[in-house]
């Protein structure tokens, strides 16, 4: 039997008891939707005047309206989240104690703070002080603060796994702090970081829902509004079931394009030279090429 420090391989008891407790776990599950799906059936939520609105180009047109926004608010997010962790990151590894100590407090402060508190201080405690802002920035300068942050100590934790050889053989070979840290520790640490930097962005992705609380008009927003349409008896479960179904679809999209791009990075043939270099300076105690 294969055995690990970390793990045993499982015998034949316990793969047996494995997929009894396997198939035991999937028919509570299922029981358990069986019944909210049943609640929602008596009560007359799957009644065909409630779902009437997928019928109206007007409600549609809302719910794309909303899906535009969510995606233009996470599209801006996300991309100026990823250079503000990386700055954070190079804050937080630099040599220097009062920049690391900097740098720590901007961390450490906007992981600490709530993102719907960050948001409502940005739309509605800054107005109190002459400064407005409009929902749309407000979401998405409290999804920079938060996941900038949180970013920040992805990258820092990925270059800290690195072996600390390869660094050590880029400064024999003459090259400066910086240097070392943008072309050969921080594309590394994207790389083995990635599916946590993906899950991260699918928590973006979501929290950009909070927006509806300060009135940013994006796609739960819509679905509220939607289900509180009298025309068609308050369908809310009707209008979060669609809502819950394209936010599904859009972290779906999201995975599937991580591990595409996770799947092209590692097949590259750069990404295959580099770590054929990096085994081959492993051996020899060579600094690597």
């Amino acid at each position: 039997m294969a055995a690990s420090v970390l793990f045993d391989a499982p015998g034949p008891k316990a793969k047996v008891r494995n997929a009894i407790l396997a198939v035991v776990t999937i028919v509570v599950v299922l029981g358990i939707l069986a019944f909210i799906a049943l609640q929602f059936a008596n009560s007359g939520q799957f009644e065909a005047r409630k779902w009437e609105f997928l019928n109206y180009p007007r409600i549609l047109n809302l719910l794309w309206t909303g899906l535009g926004h969510t995606l233009m608010a996470f599209a801006v997010a996300a991309v100026v989240a990823l250079v503000v962790g990386f700055l954070l990151a190079v804050g937080r590894l630099s040599d220097h104690a009062w920049v690391r100590w900097i740098f720590t407090v901007i961390v450490e402060l906007f992981r600490a703070v709530p993102l719907l508190i960050l948001m409502m201080l940005l739309y509605y405690g800054l107005p109190t002080v002459g400064v407005k802002m409009s929902p749309f920035m407000a979401v998405v300068i409290g999804l920079i603060a938060y996941n900038g942050s949180v970013l920040a100590e992805v990258f820092r934790a990925g270059v800290q796994s690195l072996p600390k050889g390869q660094s050590e053989a880029a400064y024999a070979i003459g090259l400066r702090k910086t240097q070392v840290m943008v072309t050969i520790l921080l594309p590394q640490a994207i790389k083995a970081m990635l599916p946590v930097i993906i899950a991260q962005l699918v928590v973006a992705l979501k929290d950009t829902a909070l927006g509806f609380i300060i009135t940013y008009d994006e796609l739960l927003y819509a679905v509220k509004l939607l289900g509180n349409q009298t025309r068609f008896d308050f369908p809310l479960i009707p209008a979060a079931i669609v809502g819950a179904v394209i936010y599904i679809g859009m972290c779906l999209l999201l995975s599937g394009v991580a591990k595409f791009a996770e799947h092209r990075i590692n097949r590259s043939p750069k990404t295959v030279k580099a770590r054929e270099a990096m085994k081959d300076a492993a051996e020899t105690g060579l600094p690597t090429p």
